[in-house]
């Protein structure tokens, strides 16, 4: 059994992390922290509520500490769990900078303890269904993928000034996308970056383009706010046809509905959500079709905190990844023009 210590108790606790924790069998979260009394979220039976962080730090049984605080928080929170050798994952973005996600992988390793991001991105079902369309071979050598991360809420940009850091929107949203592409295809020789204010100077960043090059191909990572119509989620383009993902995995927007995991058709896709494959195939012939869609899972990241803090095995994201994913926001908030 790991049992777990949730530092945080807002929207990122409830709706990203406890509906899965919990199903888990092989887990116990045992503590909640939060510094004022919640009451937008239901209180969870048998689990203890305090506002003291001690209350984790200092409880023996708790091996694991799970950061869901706003980032400017990540890294103390995490120095101080690995400083009372507790074992950490930490919501992303990681850290601030690269230069703190450095320490703080190097401290885990000093001590021997796990630390990591919560990257459960990589288990959406859109990315998952681009993998197993690209490792089929059926679109021959990969040319080009857009990844897309769309809105349209004008009023969030609307409503806010300048902000650029941390707080920018590449920040808060490119750290899904970017670790993805990391993920999947690697470290790009090359990155360009368009990062703006669609609004104009002064405003908020609202708008990010970020173009990977790698030997043969390139992966292009998109997001707005302003898009009523949204682009494709994917789009996979090979020397032998093409892949269109229109819609996003849908575990985010039966959180949203607090339809849980527990149902049976939790994220499931339905028959209009599949995404279109269109080929050639080795006798010229011309192929469309559906794809079914792969199963979303983001309890997979805690089976696999689970294996290898109970069992040793290699960390699911890897330390490398982290630290290059926040490298690359690091360069492309320099693009933001205050």
């Amino acid at each position: 059994m790991l049992t777990i210590g949730y530092i945080g108790n807002g929207k990122s606790t409830n709706r990203y992390h406890l509906p899965f924790s919990l199903k888990n069998e092989n887990i116990h979260v045992k503590t909640i922290y939060s510094r004022r009394n919640n009451s937008v979220w239901d209180k969870i039976p048998n689990v203890n509520y305090v506002d003291d962080p001690d209350r984790i730090f200092m409880d023996k049984e708790i091996q694991l500490v799970v950061i869901c605080t706003p980032l400017e928080f990540h890294y103390g929170y995490a120095k101080l769990a690995l400083e009372n050798g507790k074992h950490v994952l930490v919501e992303k973005p990681f850290t601030q900078t690269s230069d703190q996600a450095r320490e703080l992988f190097a401290y885990a390793r000093e001590k021997n303890l796990f630390i990591q991001c919560y990257q459960n991105r990589r288990f959406d079902s859109d990315f998952l269904t681009v993998q197993r369309v690209i490792n089929s071979g059926i679109l021959g050598d990969i040319l080009e993928v857009e990844m897309h991360y769309d809105y349209f809420r004008p009023e969030i940009p609307m409503s806010r000034k300048f902000s650029n850091g941390e707080f920018s929107y590449l920040y808060g949203h490119g750290c899904h996308t970017i670790d993805q592409a990391l993920s999947f295809f690697g470290n790009p020789n090359r990155i360009t970056y368009d990062v703006r204010q669609l609004l104009g100077k002064g405003h908020m960043n609202d708008y990010f383009d970020l173009d990977l090059f790698y030997d043969s191909k390139k992966v292009s990572i998109k997001s707005s706010y302003f898009r009523l119509k949204e682009r494709p989620s994917f789009v996979v383009y090979g020397k032998k046809g093409v892949f269109v993902k229109q819609t996003k995995d849908r575990q985010e927007e039966h959180l949203k509905l607090f339809y849980m995991p527990s149902n049976k058709d939790f994220g499931i896709d339905l028959p209009e959500h599949y995404g279109i494959l269109t080929f050639v195939d080795d006798e010229g012939k011309y192929h469309e079709e559906k794809v079914i869609s792969e199963v979303g899972d983001y309890g997979r990241v805690y089976d696999g905190v689970y294996e290898s803090i109970i069992y040793g095995k290699e960390k699911m994201v890897k330390d490398e990844e982290t630290i290059r994913q926040i490298e690359i926001l690091e360069e492309g908030i320099n693009y933001i023009d205050e």
